[in-house]
């Protein structure tokens, strides 16, 4: 396994695109030095990834951020997607509890991170905290994303300035409708994301990544 992505110098922000299904646009963004590859194993969604790709297809792609995302997944299948794909990171999407990312944590090959996400819909930030104050210390990295029956890939922003009035105790991701027309409001964040993930914004239809948009994206975010 290759050793997972080590965080950057705070001032770096890093990018994560999630949604991957075709190889040759997953070679491009490697060429880029994108941070973050996501592979959605969550079958209703419409970037499942396994409706395009063998699980030892992903399992050859070198990259040390490749990232599986999963919504209530049973352990067993988590475990033995990781390892069959040589996953970097597992990401908790889902309404996964304290006892099943300890359960998950105790099985899992030590080498993978975990990411906890936290949808964000309209909770107070008292509301936000106490949820936050619940997660497990075993995870590595929080990730906020706008919350939807569909579990992610809205295109929709949730209102960041909830972030500046909570604690966050370890480094998060920013997810949720992140676009070349809002990345400016960034700077209104107090504490900021280790890294942005971004999908549907940039698309031409799901699972299929507009490049050109991707590469245009990249400067702005420095």
């Amino acid at each position: 396994m290759m050793e997972s992505q080590i965080p950057k110098a705070n001032n770096q922000l890093q990018l994560k695109v999630c949604g991957l299904t075709k190889l040759d646009q997953i070679q491009e963004l490697i060429d880029l030095k994108i941070d973050f590859l996501g592979f959605i194993f969550y079958n209703k969604s419409p970037r499942f990834v396994l409706n395009d790709l063998t699980l030892e297809q992903i399992s050859t792609i070198e990259h040390p951020g490749k990232v599986g995302v999963f919504v209530n997944e049973n352990v067993e299948r988590i475990i033995e997607i990781s390892e069959k794909a040589n996953l970097n990171f597992i990401q908790l999407h889902g309404d996964e509890n304290d006892d099943f990312i300890s359960e998950l944590r105790n099985k899992l090959n030590p080498e993978i991170k975990i990411v906890k996400v936290i949808r964000i819909g309209n909770q107070s930030p008292e509301e936000l905290q106490k949820t936050i104050n619940q997660q497990p210390t075993t995870i590595n990295y929080l990730l906020f994303d706008t919350d939807s029956k569909a579990f992610g890939g809205t295109g929709q922003t949730f209102d960041w300035n909830i972030l500046n009035e909570i604690e966050i105790p370890i480094p998060y991701i920013l997810s949720g409708g992140i676009s070349p027309e809002n990345i400016h409001q960034l700077k209104t964040i107090n504490l900021q994301p280790i890294a942005l993930d971004i999908n549907s914004k940039f698309e031409v239809e799901p699972g299929n990544k507009d490049l050109d948009k991707i590469k245009d994206f990249l400067p702005l975010m420095k």
